[in-house]
């Protein structure tokens, strides 16, 4: 018998889920999977470490049940699969620790408490993180869990990277740059040496392009800035997200079309970025595949973006030894990868296009000045990881 750990990540409509088993030091994957579309027509998909399917189920229409019922029918399907092993802990990404969680921590009602306090800052991930946590603290109040938070890995930035320029009684109550993805940070910082050690050691930014998208400067395994910031809605067009925003363009919005809050949040979090802009779809597959001007411009203005953003934090490096592509687009879109290669030719990057056409892991020639890598994230055995450490501080 092996010990287990659960790894949850849950989202408005799905809840993801991994499980992990110790063997000696290291954590193998035993299966995956996910149940989406909770609130429509749920549909449930598991796989084993091989990739084949070990569970399948799909309801109607008229059967959502919501994160309630999906907890509970995942529950029945890992107590079967689990018989030969012990569940000693669930491990849950959650997206925004504030100034307090820097660190993996234990939950208690009492700190869920605490986080749902940064629901306004995260408001497509934070209150559904929440709810699988506090379902099983109610139902399940003897299995330990640990939050591992998206913010954590930015806390370390110096503080002028983290700071607006507002006056002190503001930023005094929070009210700075967060940063975000950063377990896919930390695990990218975490197996750089195993790819390129001297930009390990060195300075890399990192890109997560996915639906949510950003960048992250990186010296030594240690965040030094970020394109997100308060909210995860800063920084980088993204699937349905704005990215970055002057200001007074809210203020517009409010003055001038009489938006009020929730309006403006449903336009910038739900109704912009690729989606926004194309009008056709936030899957950068179906822009990349369509004719359509507006979808063509949409791929333009992302990779363009990325340029500047990218621009931006090589600068708050202070030069620039790799670049990484992670996350679903900067796994799988090499055409994307391209463009953004081609663009930061400036920065010393040299593209090998036939590596680049086959994800690499290296798609920069041998003479690029800045070496150019796709590495698959994992956000889930990060957080197997952290989940382990915190209750058994010696692994």
């Amino acid at each position: 018998m092996s010990d287990a750990i659960l790894v949850l990540n849950a989202g408005s409509s799905s809840i993801k889920f991994s499980v992990f088993l110790e063997r000696g030091d290291a954590l193998d994957l035993l299966l995956g999977g996910q149940i989406e579309s909770l609130h429509t027509e749920p549909r449930f998909k598991a796989r084993d470490a091989a990739g084949t399917v070990i569970g399948e189920r799909q309801w109607a229409a008229g059967e959502p049940f919501g994160h309630d019922g999906g907890l509970a029918y995942l529950v029945e399907f890992l107590r079967e699969q689990l018989c030969e092993h012990r569940l000693i802990a669930v491990g849950h990404r959650v997206v925004h620790g504030g100034l307090d969680y820097a660190v993996p921590v234990r939950l208690t009602a009492e700190i869920v408490g605490h986080l749902e306090q940064f629901i306004p800052l995260a408001p497509l991930h934070q209150p559904h993180n929440l709810k699988p946590i506090k379902l099983l603290l109610a139902n399940r109040p003897e299995l330990p869990q640990v939050a591992c938070f998206d913010t954590a890995f930015h806390r370390q930035q110096p503080e002028v990277a983290q700071a607006f320029a507002l006056p002190p009684e503001i930023t005094d109550r929070g009210v700075r740059r967060y940063g975000f993805h950063g377990l896919s940070y930390d695990y990218i910082a975490a197996v750089l040496p195993e790819y390129d050690p001297r930009a390990a050691a060195g300075r890399t930014v990192v890109l997560h392009l996915g639906n949510g998208a950003s960048l992250c400067a990186i010296h030594n395994g240690k965040s030094m800035a970020s394109t997100m910031g308060f909210t995860a809605v800063d920084g980088l067009p993204m699937g349905t997200r704005s990215g970055n925003l002057d200001p007074g363009v809210v203020l517009y919005l409010m003055d001038e079309l009489k938006m009020d809050a929730r309006a403006i949040e449903k336009l910038l979090y739900q109704q912009s970025g690729l989606l926004g802009v194309s009008g056709t779809s936030s899957d950068m597959r179906t822009l990349l595949a369509s004719d359509e001007p507006r979808a063509k411009f949409a791929v333009e203005l992302f990779v363009y973006r990325i340029g500047r953003e990218l621009g931006s934090l090589a600068a708050a490096l202070g030069g620039l030894d790799a670049l990484v592509f992670t996350a679903g687009i900067g796994e799988h879109a090499a055409p994307i990868r391209e463009r953004v290669c081609r663009a930061a030719a400036w920065l010393g990057v040299e593209i090998d296009p036939a590596a680049n056409a086959t994800d690499g892991p290296r798609i920069s020639t041998a003479d690029s000045r800045t070496s150019v890598w796709v590495i698959p994230t994992n956000e889930e055995l990060m957080i197997a990881r952290q989940t382990r450490h915190l209750l058994n501080p010696v692994s």
